[in-house]
């Protein structure tokens, strides 16, 4: 098991320095990307490895396993990056501190609803969907603008950014032009709404490099972590 703990730390290292090296070819500064451990089916031992190793962000796909993580890994933010069903909105607005996978205006009603009154805000990004795969959730690109409007100003929650997932690709710089073109919606969603959408969480451990290089704010890196899931 120490070998496993010291292979976590290890992995955060070389994760961090590829992050740094991407932000600098893009002339940005390594601390404006937050690395985002994505934890689903990771044991807490491991988890904590990586906050001990200075992981303070951590996503997962389920909310039903992050509460079942919630009372052995401590003193992190808890993001949640998969996808949200309305009947697990109350659960996730009491846990998470930000919901990555804003998908309806309805998701967006209830989350609000539910964040309790002596929380901060919960941070939420929309996720557009740019690949028109059928297993994808998300918005199309067209219905950006029209959830941001439904979801923006809502009590209880913050919406602050966009979050994408490109399609499986064997170079990671086929996967740049997603990256592209969410930085550029952001960009038009900014200049017509006015509210100001500061993040982007897109980059995951086979991509992660380009995405910082094209904008990202957060990359959600599990594999390159903690290696192949079970």
């Amino acid at each position: 098991m120490s070998d496993d703990l010291d292979n976590v730390a290890h992995a955060v290292d070389a994760v961090r320095s590829r992050i740094s090296r991407a932000a600098e070819r893009a002339g940005r500064a390594p601390s404006d990307v937050r690395l985002i451990a994505v934890t689903k089916g990771v044991a807490p031992s491991l988890i904590n490895a990586a906050v001990a190793a200075g992981v303070f962000d951590i996503g997962e796909n389920r909310v039903q396993e992050a509460l079942a993580k919630r009372q052995e890994v401590s003193g992190v933010h808890w993001h949640l990056i998969g996808h949200l069903q309305t009947n697990k909105a109350k659960p996730a607005a009491e846990f998470f501190d930000a919901v990555h996978s804003l998908d309806s205006e309805r998701i967006a009603r209830a989350l609000a609803t539910n964040r309790p009154l002596d929380a901060d805000p919960l941070a939420a990004l929309i996720e557009v969907d740019l690949t028109g795969l059928p297993s994808r959730s998300g918005v199309p690109e067209s219905e950006a603008e029209e959830l941001l409007r439904g979801a923006a100003g809502l009590p209880g929650i913050h919406v602050l950014g966009l979050m994408t997932i490109a399609p499986p690709v064997d170079d990671p710089q086929d996967a740049r032009a997603y990256f592209i073109r969410l930085r550029e919606l952001r960009d038009r969603l900014e200049q017509s709404s006015g509210w100001g959408l500061p993040d982007l969480s897109m980059g995951m451990s086979s991509d992660f490099e380009v995405a910082v290089e094209e904008g990202a704010t957060m990359v959600r890196v599990g594999r390159a972590i903690f290696g192949a899931r079970p």
